[in-house]
């Protein structure tokens, strides 16, 4: 049996965190819709489910840890029957310590209850102009849905699915064990019905004895404006369909937002820059500035701006997803002053003429102006 962590890929003392993380990046890896048909990258895909289970789960972890096991079947991708020593050592406790000794035994659970489907976690990509206008998308989503051809039996039309003789419909059976506290009881999955509680001799051709077939589904999404990196947007019963009648789960939306060469985001706040000649830093102006939705706002410059100072407009950075009040961040622009690789004969002579102008005594280890100015002009 292979290790989860290494499937997952990750240390034994990793945290939550960095489990998801790598879950995530997996999942993006070695999701079937990228690699339709390959039936490799189908089961690499089911071990890395099957692995983020357990090691999402705090308990699970816990006992898969200690015992190396995970739940009825023992084995987390499902290969392995036998006893579960979750079960029993609930069993010992239990008994031991509130319920009595010999002939006890644990509540079972209908193999046939209906049971709710699973939750799809997918990742969208947007770009920041998307995130910051809101977008809705188009997605297809792969999923299990019930299998029209057997109406979701699994066994061939005109046949039907019969009562497991060994479990008698119950998908589980006990198993007795003499210990020194006395005669325990302890339940594990049923090897003959794999927990069904059913047998079907003749299989549907369509799903093979499954009760569900996989396909596409197209879902239009609404992704909200403001959205950031990593956060999950939650669709109500888009998931998994479920089983015996089961509720559908969800599908969670990753969003995953493309870096903008021109802008930064810092939470609703964005961060640009701003060139400026040096009479516009010194005399000061009204410049223009490019916003992220590709407007042109006016922005004013002090005069005597320096390089790298900040100026700020307000209300022009990106919405705060699900504020009341409509919130929206600023646009931070960095200043940087030109500096010309190329002068004119006339404004090589101004440049001079300044320099001249602004002569000054230059403290020890410290360039001042001027000198910068006579370097430029050389």
């Amino acid at each position: 049996m292979e290790d989860l962590y290494e499937v997952l890929g990750v240390p034994r003392d990793a945290t939550q965190a960095d489990i998801k993380k790598a879950y995530r990046k997996l999942v993006h890896q070695y999701h079937p819709d990228s690699h339709p048909g390959d039936k490799d990258v189908e089961e690499k895909f089911k071990k890395i489910n099957a692995a983020y289970s357990v090691l999402n789960d705090p308990e699970k972890r816990a006992r898969y840890d200690q015992f190396g096991t995970t739940g009825p079947n023992q084995d987390p991708f499902g290969g392995m029957g036998g006893m579960d020593l979750g079960d029993l050592f609930g069993d010992i406790f239990s008994q031991a310590f509130g319920g009595g000794f010999a002939g006890s035994s644990r509540r079972q659970a209908n193999a046939n209850a209906p049971r709710r489907g699973d939750d799809i976690e997918m990742i969208v990509n947007v770009t920041l102009l998307e995130a910051m206008k809101g977008v809705t998308r188009d997605i297809n989503v792969m999923k299990w849905e019930t299998c029209q051809h057997c109406e979701g039996t699994g066994a061939k039309p005109g046949t039907k699915p019969e009562t497991c003789s060994r479990c008698h419909g119950q998908g589980q059976v006990q198993q007795k064990q003499q210990t020194l506290f006395g005669q325990f009881v302890s339940v594990s999955t049923c090897p003959d019905c794999h927990g069904t509680g059913k047998i079907i001799k003749e299989k549907c051709d369509e799903c093979k004895g499954r009760g569900q077939v996989r396909k596409k589904h197209k879902l239009e999404v609404k992704i909200p404006a403001g959205v950031e990196r990593n956060m999950r947007l939650r669709i109500p019963g888009a998931g998994e369909s479920g089983v015996n009648g089961g509720s559908p789960g969800d599908l969670y939306l990753i969003i995953d937002v493309e870096v903008n060469p021109e802008f930064e985001r810092d939470g609703a706040d964005l961060h640009t820059s701003l060139l400026l000649t040096y009479p516009q830093a010194v005399l000061g102006t009204e410049a223009e500035l490019k916003t992220l939705d590709g407007t042109v706002e006016k922005i004013t410059v002090p005069a005597g701006t320096s390089q790298g100072q900040v100026l700020k407009l307000k209300g022009k950075g990106m919405p705060k997803v699900n504020s009341a009040r409509n919130a929206t961040g600023d646009l931070y622009a960095h200043v940087f002053i030109e500096v010309p690789t190329k002068l004119t004969d006339k404004q090589r002579d101004l440049i001079k003429q300044l320099a001249d102008e602004m002569k000054a005594p230059v403290s020890e280890n410290k360039a001042g102006f001027t000198d910068w100015l006579k370097n430029l002009i050389k």
